[in-house]
C-alpha cells in the first residue's frame, strides 16, 4: 500500500514510517495538514492518510473533511494523543467528519498495523 504520514511531530512519523516500511508499505510523509493535501494534489496513487489531529498550518480535522470530499477513495485513519481535552474528544470527532479508523497515541507498531488491516 501507499500511505501518506500526516504529523507534525519527526519523531511520531519516523516510528510510523519505519513500521509501516517493515511491513513492505511505501511511506511518504508531509508535516502539517496544508503540506499533505498539496502532496496528494499530485499524487493519486495514495491508498491510505495517516493523520494528526493537533498541527499547525491545518489540522486533521479540516485535513479528513478535504481528503473525504476531494479523494473519497482513500482510506484515512485519524491519530491523536489529545489537546486541551483528551483524545477520545478528537477521535470521535474525526470519526464522524470521515476517518475510516482511529487511533490514540501512544500506541505500537502492533496496534497500528492492525488498525491498518482494518482499512483493507
Amino acid at each position: 500500500m501507499n500511505i501518506l504520514v500526516i504529523d507534525d511531530d519527526s519523531s511520531i512519523r519516523k516510528f510510523i514510517g519505519v513500521t509501516l516500511q517493515k511491513a513492505e508499505h511505501a511511506v511518504f510523509e508531509a508535516d502539517n495538514g496544508k503540506a499533505g493535501l498539496e502532496f496528494l494534489e499530485g499524487s493519486p496513487e495514495i491508498d491510505v492518510v495517516i493523520t494528526d489531529l493537533i498541527m499547525p498550518e491545518k489540522e486533521g480535522i479540516e485535513t479528513i473533511m478535504e481528503i473525504h470530499r476531494q479523494y473519497p477513495a482513500i482510506k484515512i485513519m485519524a491519530i491523536s494523543g489529545g489537546g486541551k481535552v483528551g483524545p477520545e474528544n478528537y477521535l470521535v470527532l474525526a470519526d464522524a467528519l470521515g476517518a475510516h479508523t482511529t487511533l490514540k497515541k501512544p500506541f505500537s507498531g502492533k496496534e497500528l498495523l492492525m488498525s491498518l488491516n482494518l482499512l483493507q
